[in-house]
């Protein structure tokens, strides 16, 4: 099974994902990102984006790869990633689906005010224009599809503790 994290920037993924992790027994974090890093190793560089997303091969291989790993492994991917783009979703969450592997899909939600405090005043990251320019894409992400395509969890007034406890219960019911 995959349970993933989805949501933009600053809604608390990448922490919720590792305590979710440790809740759900037999389960690995897998951040798709990694596939992406990887693609924008190659030289010459794919083609020019401002997002790994935009290229196919991405998607494929993050489907390909989950499957590999659950073949290898068993238990639960625990995936934060967030997909905002309608089509690159229904490619990943239908290409999972014809290796009939069930994805509990989850949004990391936060108000926009949050969710930009959040960015700002990130210690870790930073501020970071790259992050903030997601804001408005989620938010229409949102209120067209994403939130009625996952469980939504409001983390706007949540602990990363708190959501992960949220999810985890929700996965093993």
């Amino acid at each position: 099974m995959i349970v993933w994290l989805n949501g933009t920037h600053g809604a608390g993924k990448t922490t919720t994902s590792a305590l979710v992790q440790q809740l759900i027994p037999d389960s690995r974090v897998f951040d798709a990102e990694k596939v992406g890093e990887t693609l924008m190793d190659i030289t010459p560089v794919l083609s020019a984006t401002d997002n790994f997303q935009h290229w196919p091969p991405w998607r494929s291989l993050v489907v390909e790869t989950a499957r590999q790993v659950l073949g290898y492994t068993g238990g639960t991917l625990v995936m934060p990633m967030t997909v905002l783009v309608e089509p690159y979703w229904r490619e990943i969450s239908s290409g999972l689906a014809r290796h009939a592997i069930p994805i509990r899909h989850f949004v990391l939600h936060a108000d926009q005010e949050t969710l930009r405090g959040r960015i700002e005043g990130d210690t870790d990251m930073g501020p970071s224009a790259f992050r903030l320019k997601y804001l408005a894409p989620y938010a229409e992400a949102a209120r067209t599809w994403l939130h009625s395509e996952a469980e939504v969890v409001d983390t706007t007034h949540l602990t990363p503790a708190e959501a992960a406890q949220r999810i985890a219960e929700a996965v093993k019911s």
